[in-house]
């Protein structure tokens, strides 16, 4: 199985070690380190995501993109995700093709709605048009794509912003800039990304991963049923990978903590306990332990869902820039090989 392997951070603000939160440049800094060393160590993609909150350093992904396509020989980079609701189509088009260029061919997007929201009232969108807004973007970038692959000329109109007439957008690519589209788990979202011909990104964040695979047959459904060939399939997995199972525990569950406390405030969510932990970890979607451990979670999880692609999100709340380099570094070293070995065997 031809799998691609890659990492992605949504720019996590992080600690010392001694627990003291880090300015969000230095995060931005350690981030572009931490991809330059995913180059180093053969990954097939990074990717960042666009936040605009306190506990994520990094609004806009393409800027430490750019730094780190000047920096490394190989590896593909991409968004986790842009979020192309509160964004315009045509800049982000702009952007990447000037990334795609100064890369030689590695830039990727992957496009979303977002979890965060944000964006929205700061960009000045009301979130009363949040599915509108994704709908109608997306299919303007579907436009972007298939002029910049023709060299043709394109108009569009839609509700959500001023239409084009025979626009051309530059600088053209000289390669295609693969597009994916990040779903979280509804139906609609996975039909729409088969419609708008985009490889599928699934953001699997919690419960097993097998839950997924029916969202996978869909996916292959539609594009059969409309006429066209199969798009890759991936998937995004938190996780984390020490020298042994309970080191990697004890390193990853305060900052997993953390974390989930501070979203769960704001959604809703009752406390995280060491159980809810450990049942994520045993049967859900968290791929952590040690490399052999992880390397045979990341293997059933490939064959379970057929995956192309696969995502390890290192970071998980400020943990810090020290620990997500070992990690990094024993995935791509220990854990990406042995899970070649255990799908040669299938």
């Amino acid at each position: 199985m031809a799998i691609e392997f890659g990492l992605d951070t949504f720019g996590d603000v992080q600690s010392d070690l001694d627990g003291n939160l880090l300015p969000h440049a230095q995060v931005i800094r350690n981030v572009a380190e931490e991809a330059v060393l995913a180059d180093e160590l053969g990954f097939d993609v990074f990717g960042i995501g666009e936040h605009h909150r306190e506990d994520y350093a990094v609004p806009s992904p393409d800027m430490i993109l750019s730094n780190v396509a000047a920096r490394t020989k190989n590896i593909h980079l991409t968004t986790s995700v842009i979020v192309l609701s509160s964004d315009d189509p045509v800049r982000v088009f702009e952007r990447f093709s000037t990334l795609q260029a100064l890369s030689n061919g590695r830039a990727e997007m992957t496009l979303g709605r977002g979890s965060f929201t944000e964006s929205f009232p700061l960009f000045g969108y009301d979130l009363k048009d949040y599915e509108a807004l994704f709908e109608e973007k997306l299919d303007l970038m579907r436009t972007i794509l298939d002029s910049d692959q023709s060299g043709d000329a394109f108009s569009w109109s839609g509700t959500t912003r001023a239409g084009l007439e025979n626009a051309k957008l530059y600088p053209p690519t000289e390669s295609p800039i693969r597009t994916w589209v990040a779903v979280g788990g509804s139906p609609e979202s996975v039909i729409r990304a088969a419609r708008q011909r985009m490889p599928l990104m699934l953001a699997i964040i919690g419960g097993a991963p097998v839950r997924f695979k029916p969202f996978v047959d869909l996916y292959k459904r539609a594009n059969e049923e409309l006429g066209q060939p199969q798009q890759k399939v991936g998937a995004h997995f938190y996780g984390f990978v020490a020298k042994t199972d309970a080191e990697a525990q004890e390193r990853l569950y305060p900052y997993w903590e953390r974390s989930q406390i501070l979203v769960g405030r704001e959604r809703g969510w009752p406390a995280p306990t060491p159980d809810q932990f450990q049942r994520e970890i045993l049967h859900g979607a968290a791929h952590v332990g040690s490399p052999e451990t992880v390397a045979r979670k990341t293997a059933q999880s490939i064959r379970e869902l057929g995956l192309d692609r696969f995502v390890f999100k290192y970071s998980n709340g400020p943990m810090p820039h020290e620990y997500s380099m070992e990690a990094i570094r024993l995935i791509g070293e220990e854990v990406i090989p042995r899970v070649r070995e255990l799908l040669e065997e299938d």
